[in-house]
């Protein structure tokens, strides 16, 4: 219990730490002073090479990478994990979630220390197939998110299914291996054919993934060990999850990073207080597995009819009730508020630059604008608490029902 709290405790101390560092000494401005000119040299130079390849422009391409992106989106993950879940391999989906969160979280940190542009459009033609891939154009380019997700997400899925199959065929290992490359490719060079990146940014996604996926699975088995049995989880995680939203740089310009943060925060938190909770009872290693042991397809087909409007339900209230219980407390506490999308009413801001950079900040800048006679952007918690709820309720609240309805 000691070394347990005596470690959190250095987590947290390290990780504020670096925040108080970091802001005292303008860290974020001097290391983009740094890189951001070497980066759009290289966007660039790099621009001959995408219009090379966008010469061999055709409708079927224009169609097959759009496709191809959107099945390595971060909404796409957001909508697969849950099904994964229910699927019965809950260790396999909840290592993808956190790591998902990790590469969300470090990935759209670089872009926006880097505030690297993305490829000029014109001459560069962008094709943006999705309302998700307009907002995409909106980040900064510097790693690419698809590619780092899918080096990241494809890897250590081949590591689980090896791993789980125990199986030491050399051919079925360089034939997980190659498909893997297979993939990771296609969606490089879909990005630049997209227009939506420079070759730089894919090799910087592709290095960065790379070192994280390295990295996750030296300490994977420790994570998860820590989820389904630790001390002061839930507590742990939601502390942890509240200072990661100081912990983030402040982009040049404002761009919708800092909100795909937030969300797959509360995401990893939803997920992580929820497993804790029920392990035993729902996410054992012992749960029937679809296609493995005795979930049969017509079950699953039950649980996705069930689970899939119960948490889309889950996901209205959470934002409802985030909506009004917000409000009230910063009424109660005195802390001048707005909202930038969520509560028309709260949105009064007469200088619009100045809210979107709020926004955009992370919470260590919004408090020295605080101090300014700025206000708070709540919108930020509401967007937390709603995906919090939503992946509560994936873990916890659906298992429940399916048990009821003996599904």
């Amino acid at each position: 219990m000691e070394s347990t709290a005596v470690w959190q405790g250095a987590t947290f101390c390290g990780i504020l730490t670096w925040i108080l560092m970091a802001s005292y000494l303008n860290l974020t401005p001097k290391l983009r002073s740094l890189l951001q000119p070497w980066v759009a040299h290289h966007v660039i130079t790099g621009t001959p090479l995408i219009l090379q390849i966008q010469n061999y422009q055709h409708r079927f391409l224009d169609a097959f990478f759009s496709a191809l992106s959107c099945v390595v989106s971060v909404p796409f993950y957001t909508a697969f994990l849950p099904l994964l879940f229910w699927s019965g391999h809950g260790k396999l989906a909840r290592q993808m979630t956190l790591l998902m969160a990790f590469c969300d979280y470090l990935g759209n940190c670089i872009k926006d220390v880097v505030s690297a542009p993305r490829p000029s459009c014109p001459p560069v033609r962008r094709i943006t197939a999705t309302r998700d891939e307009e907002d995409n154009a909106l980040e900064y380019g510097l790693p690419s998110s698809h590619t780092l997700n899918t080096v990241c997400l494809s890897g250590y899925l081949l590591h689980y299914i090896l791993s789980y199959a125990q199986n030491e065929d050399a051919y079925l290992k360089f034939g997980g291996l190659a498909l893997v490359c297979l993939l990771v490719s296609l969606i490089g060079l879909g990005r630049i054919y997209l227009g939506m990146h420079s070759p730089v940014d894919i090799i910087g996604g592709l290095a960065v993934g790379l070192l994280i996926l390295s990295f996750w699975l030296t300490v994977h088995e420790r994570v998860d060990s820590f989820v389904v049995s630790g001390q002061n989880v839930t507590t742990f995680w939601a502390v942890l999850s509240f200072i990661l939203l100081f912990a983030y740089p402040t982009p040049e310009c404002p761009t919708p990073s800092f909100e795909y943060h937030t969300a797959f925060n509360g995401v990893a938190l939803g997920i992580v207080s929820g497993v804790q909770q029920t392990y035993q009872q729902f996410h054992h290693e012992a749960v029937p597995r679809l296609f493995i042991s005795e979930l049969t397809v017509p079950c699953f087909m039950g649980r996705m009819l069930v689970g899939i409007p119960t948490i889309l339900i889950v996901k209205f209230c959470s934002k409802a009730l985030a909506k009004w219980i917000l409000p009230v407390v910063a009424n109660a506490l005195s802390i001048p508020i707005k909202s930038s999308t969520y509560i028309p009413t709260l949105n009064g801001s007469s200088n619009g630059k100045k809210s979107d950079r709020l926004k955009q900040s992370g919470y260590l800048q919004k408090l020295y604008l605080f101090s300014g006679q700025d206000s708070f952007d709540v919108d930020t918690g509401i967007r937390f608490i709603q995906y919090a709820g939503l992946a509560w309720s994936v873990v916890d609240l659906v298992p429940s029902i399916f048990s009821l309805l003996s599904l």
